[in-house]
Order: structure tokens, then C-alpha cells, then sequence
């Protein structure tokens, strides 16, 4: 796991020595036969080296130097074809071997309680299952895909994102979740398996690679048929010139007929060998240069209607923005000051481990001087953010303090006996409206205010729709908020 990408460049020695054989092993009429063009120089190969071998004999039709000399272009033409298209098919080899060789076997220290500091046992990445508790520490690798549920550190992504700079991996929020095959590079992570051997992400990928299909496009099709369509006229505008060449020297009663060696040599040159022996390889390559963007095409018709794409959706969280929202301002009701509310909202924020929770207990510190308490002195009792909730936040005595969605805030105020203000609607209005997400704060049966989370956006995005506008194509920002 420490070696380095498998290089899918051109020049890549493994690459060439395999397209080298392959491009011999692909001599066959079974081969041959499925590009038209090129089967009528393999038949024309053959022909010729037929001819030659009767010229050694001294019953040939054109000395054996000239014989050979085009024989030997021709199979360099059906030997190059085949070449081009084994480099081709060998990039996206190289691409799955390589996802391959990233899954190994790994050593994995499973925990015998989900927390930090708990005894272990080593065990193989291949034994583990969905709902294991590993611990990964630095220089260890994840022995598979999973959820962070303790724990921050600087992971190498590289092997799976081809990204050579390491990312934070961390419990909560948008970056909690890790894959099997990569390494933590600083720190300490304990993880929860989510998939069972076989169902990984990298098994996913390894999978998609080797079952990319080759079928051809209807564009490769329609050109297929062109091809083959003036190949025959040429081969018949070829195969006429002997009968001529016979008629016209028996009536001259002068000269030599012209050679058979001589209309082959003609006919490949008519023929369109070049276009012909490269589609195939064309079509494998979109395949593979596709795969160096870190994109997966099943197919080569995938990759032909890419070509049409005028409208992008984006998801605006981790695609536009960098994922980790910010706390940016306490928006109270009327009746609230700043103040009551950045308390409020930061001591529901104690025990919240997401990069949004913690910026809540900054921005409050750091506008009005609440200081962060001890979660552990306080005796309290925090209520965690679940999917069916949609909120987070803490029994504090008789205190009942909640942060989350809009619609859940005002479910829990109506049903605690409250009213959920029409003003507290419009900020959270006005809070979308402006690109940032709102999250309401309420305690008990009262409604507090706003705090809206802003998301940063990722540098250079701007210039990149620029240029897609710039291409005609439409791009369109989806967010739940």
C-alpha cells in the first residue's frame, strides 16, 4: 500500500510490454473479424505471405524481395491496430489492477468496547463485520469502509481518489466516513464497519472497472458501416483491374498482367486502414482517460452521451462548498436578546461533535464572552442529533434546550404548548433565501431564535461555472436547506 498509482500513461513500460503480446495474441480470424476494415488487410496479410513463400519456390509473380517487403507492411498495419488497441484496453487494466492491489488483506485491532483506550484483539480486515469496532492509529490502514464514531485525524485518500493531499476525517458531520485501503497518517481514529467483505466501496469500484463494456456507440456503429461500405467498393474497384491488366496484355501482346501483390498493396492503400484500425482503440481510450479524472464509464456510450450534457446538477454541500458550515450570526425573536440566545444555543452545542456544533460554541464565545463549560460539571443530560428527530441539544434541570430543522423546532413547540412565531418563520426564510442554513433554537415550549450557518465555498469554483457557461452548459444547484 505504500507503492505509488500504477501510471496508466502511454509510455508505461507494463503497459506496452503487455499491448506488445496482446497485440500477437489478437492474430486470430475470430479477433480479426470484428473490425471489417482491418480483417481485409489480415486476409491480405495472409495472401501475400502465401505469394512469398511460392516466390522461394521460384514460382512466384514478382521477385521475393518486393513479395516480403509488402508483407511485411501489412502485417505491421494489422500488428500496429491491434497494438493501439491493447494499449488502450491496457490503461483500463492497469486502472483495476492497481484498485486491486489496494485490497489487502490488513491487520485490523478490534475493539472490544466502540470507545478509546479499550482492550483489543488483532484480527484480518477480511474476518470483520458490519457493526465491528475497530481502532486505526497512525501509519495504521482502515481495514475497511465505515463511520467515524471517535476521534480526529489526517488521512492519505491517494490510493482511492488518486488526491494526493491528505483529508480530516472526524466523528459527525459531513466527514465521518472512511474507506477500506487507505492510511491515517496522524492521530487516532476508532470506526465503525459499514459493510461486510465484498461490499465495500473498493470492491464496488474494482467491479465497475472490470465490467466496463465495450459495446460499441451508435456514432462507431454508423462509421463502421461507412468504412465497410467504401472498403467494398474499393475491393471491387480492385478485384476489376486484374480481368483489365489480363485483356489489355493479351491484346497489346506486350508486358506483364499486373501482379496480385501489386492490387493488394493497392487495395490497403484505398481502403481506410487508418480510421479502421484505430475506432476501436478510440472508443477503449475515452474509457480510460475518463478513469485518470478519477470517473468511472461503464461504457464507451456513457462517454459519447457526456459529450451532449447541457444541464449539471451540483450538490451544493462537499461539491460547491468545502462541507463544514459555519456559525456566522444568533438571530433572536423579538423579546430575546443576542445574548440568551448565543447561551442557549451553546450549551446545546456542548456535547455536538460536528465541525457546525463547534462553531457554535466559538462564534458565541467570541461575541459575547460565553466561555465553554465543562461538559462533565455541569450534569447535564445531552440529547444527540438522530434522523428521526432532526435535532440535538440538552436537559439542563429543569432546562430543555434543542437546536435543528426548522419543521422539527416547530413540531417540538406545539407540542411542548407553544407558538411557534410568524416572525421566527420569516428569518428562517430570509436565512435560506440568502444561500445559508438556518437552525433554530428553542427551550421548552418557546421558540429563540436562528443561528444561521454559512458554507464555504470551495476556491476557483466560481471561475470553473464560468467556464462550463462559458462551454453552453447549464449548471444547477441543488440543496435541502
Amino acid at each position: 500500500m505504500s507503492q505509488k498509482p500504477v501510471s496508466t500513461s502511454l509510455i508505461n513500460p507494463q503497459i506496452l510490454q503487455a499491448a506488445l503480446l496482446d497485440s500477437f495474441r489478437k492474430l486470430t480470424p475470430r479477433q480479426q473479424w470484428k473490425n471489417p476494415v482491418m480483417f481485409v488487410v489480415y486476409i491480405g496479410s495472409l495472401l501475400t505471405t502465401a505469394l512469398w513463400l511460392q516466390a522461394l519456390a521460384g514460382q512466384g509473380e514478382a521477385p521475393a524481395g518486393f513479395i516480403l517487403a509488402v508483407a511485411a507492411w501489412l502485417w505491421f498495419t494489422v500488428l500496429f491496430a491491434n497494438f493501439a488497441e491493447a494499449v488502450a484496453e491496457g490503461r483500463s487494466k492497469a486502472q483495476a489492477a492497481f484498485l486491486r492491489s489496494a485490497k489487502r488483506d490488513i491487520m485490523a485491532k478490534k475493539l472490544d468496547e466502540p470507545r478509546y483506550g479499550a482492550n483489543y484483539s488483532k484480527v484480518t480486515g477480511s474476518t470483520l463485520r458490519r457493526g465491528d469496532v475497530v481502532l486505526i492509529e497512525a501509519g495504521d490502514f482502515i481495514p475497511g469502509d465505515g463511520e467515524v464514531v471517535e476521534g480526529v485525524a489526517s488521512v492519505d485518500e491517494s490510493a482511492i481518489t488518486g488526491e494526493s493531499a491528505p483529508v480530516i476525517r472526524e466523528s459527525g458531520g459531513d466527514f465521518s466516513s472512511v474507506t477500506g485501503g487507505t492510511r491515517v497518517l496522524s492521530d487516532w481514529l476508532v470506526v465503525r464497519i459499514a459493510a461486510n467483505p465484498g461490499e465495500a466501496f473498493l470492491d464496488r469500484m474494482i467491479a465497475m472497472v472490470e465490467s466496463a463494456n465495450r459495446r460499441k456507440t451508435p456514432n462507431e456503429i454508423a462509421l463502421t458501416i461507412l468504412l465497410v461500405a467504401l472498403t467494398l467498393i474499393f475491393l471491387l474497384a480492385t478485384v476489376t483491374l486484374l480481368p483489365f491488366s489480363l485483356y489489355a496484355v493479351e491484346t497489346a501482346g506486350a508486358g506483364q498482367p499486373v501482379s496480385i501483390t501489386v492490387l493488394v498493396a493497392l487495395l490497403v492503400c484505398l481502403i481506410p486502414t487508418t480510421i479502421g484500425g484505430l475506432l476501436s482503440a478510440i472508443g477503449v481510450a475515452g474509457i480510460g482517460r475518463m478513469m485518470q479524472k478519477n470517473v468511472i464509464a461503464t461504457s464507451g456510450r456513457a462517454v459519447e452521451a457526456a459529450g451532449d450534457v447541457d444541464v449539471l446538477l451540483l450538490d451544493k454541500t462537499g461539491t460547491i462548498t468545502l462541507g463544514n458550515r459555519q456559525a456566522s450570526a444568533f438571530l433572536p425573536v423579538p423579546g430575546v436578546t443576542d445574548k440568551a440566545l448565543a447561551d442557549a444555543a451553546q450549551l446545546a452545542s456542548l456535547a455536538d461533535e460536528t465541525p457546525e456544533g463547534r462553531s457554535i460554541v466559538v462564534l458565541a464565545k467570541q461575541k459575547y464572552g460565553l466561555r465553554e463549560r465543562d461538559i462533565h460539571a455541569l450534569d447535564a443530560t445531552f440529547v444527540h442529533f438522530s434522523a428521526q428527530t432532526r435535532m440535538s441539544g440538552v436537559n439542563l434541570g429543569k432546562r430543555q434546550i434543542r437546536k435543528g430543522a426548522a419543521d422539527a423546532i416547530r413540531q417540538h413547540v406545539q407540542e411542548a404548548g407553544g407558538k411557534f412565531p410568524p416572525q421566527m418563520q420569516k428569518m428562517v426564510d430570509d436565512v435560506a433565501r440568502r444561500g445559508s442554513t438556518p437552525l433554530v433554537v428553542a427551550e421548552g415550549a418557546a421558540a429563540l431564535g436562528v443561528i444561521e450557518l454559512k458554507d464555504i465555498v470551495k476556491g476557483g469554483i466560481k471561475e470553473r461555472f464560468i467556464e462550463l457557461r462559458r462551454m453552453g452548459i447549464k449548471t444547477v444547484m441543488i440543496t435541502g436547506d
